[in-house]
């Protein structure tokens, strides 16, 4: 179906880099892995711009991944909750908004989605954060008539993810990862490295994804890249993480964040694009050096972890 794309608001999301993230891509795919799915956007631009191939579609975070199983496999019902979301927010606006929001977890996973999708298009800025206890805690949004419900957007989405070969997985990046192979495309999408001490959108699990977090994912870029994989990652434009891939071909973007509350204030940022590629002449910059770049990769597990499919 034509004209599938992103139907989540998504910090960071990259609706507006699909097309330069894409020429880092093979003209063919084999097999691509997105192991922070947030919004898709890449997957869904690939999807409709390239061959069919298969896609292994993961993330940590249950509730987003939930989202993308309901979608998929019962979009109908998934519609009828969500009309009867945007009903009644249109009725009672705030009010509803932090009903739902402070309901206790749904009955039914649907019921789940459905609440994770609302809350989505009627919050502050479409932000996901959660508390230590795991709970969302977003406020309500200024949106005059935020659209909750788009049925074409949802059984277009619906269409792409139900093709032979796409799995959607409730997983860990390196357990994806690890069932990587040769000539697989990898992109990176994580949780940005804050740019100031106050810019920590980091909280989309109850984990937080940190700075040694970001090394270890380093260690993993490496080890696909050695293995033969095309590797993709973006990130914030800091000193640190261009130490960390100095390596690997950078290029930057100049994009406009929409996470700040102030819309004045929603100025150009720029981001990085790390590439590997094993068939690019410009994918690495020289050997690793140990004083400036990488830390010491991580020990491949004994066995593959199973992933909950």
């Amino acid at each position: 179906m034509e004209n599938a794309g992103p139907f989540l608001k998504w910090a960071g999301g990259k609706r507006r880099l699909v097309h330069m993230l894409a020429r880092f891509c093979p003209e063919r795919l084999d097999r691509y892995f997105e192991p922070f799915l947030g919004s898709g956007a890449l997957f869904f631009h690939l999807a409709q711009s390239r061959p069919r191939f298969e896609a292994v579609l993961s993330d940590s975070n249950h509730e987003l991944i939930n989202v993308y199983l309901q979608v998929r496999d019962r979009t109908g019902e998934l519609v009828q909750v969500l009309e009867e979301h945007q009903r009644n927010y249109y009725a009672g606006r705030e009010k509803y908004y932090y009903s739902v929001r402070d309901l206790e977890p749904a009955r039914s996973r649907v019921e789940q989605a459905a609440r994770m999708i609302f809350l989505n298009r009627t919050c502050y800025n479409g932000l996901f954060r959660v508390n230590r206890a795991g709970r969302f805690n977003v406020p309500h949004g200024t949106y005059e008539r935020p659209t909750i419900c788009n049925r074409e957007a949802l059984f277009s989405a619906a269409a792409v993810l139900a093709r032979d070969g796409v799995s959607i997985a409730h997983a860990s990046y390196t357990q994806s990862t690890r069932l990587c192979a040769r000539g697989d495309v990898v992109y990176f999408d994580p949780p940005y490295l804050p740019v100031t001490k106050t810019a920590n959108f980091v909280d989309y699990t109850r984990e937080s994804f940190g700075w040694e977090d970001h090394v270890e994912l380093a260690s993993e870029f490496v080890r696909l890249h050695d293995l033969g994989c095309t590797v993709i990652l973006s990130n914030s434009d800091t000193r640190r993480i261009r130490d960390l891939y100095c390596n690997f071909a950078i290029r930057t973007a100049r994009v406009e964040r929409l996470i700040n509350c102030n819309a004045s204030r929603r100025t150009g940022q720029r981001e990085l694009m790390i590439i590997s590629s094993s068939s690019s002449s410009n994918a690495v910059r020289g050997r690793r050096k140990e004083k400036r770049g990488l830390a010491p990769r991580l020990a491949a597990p004994a066995a593959i972890q199973a992933i909950n499919f």
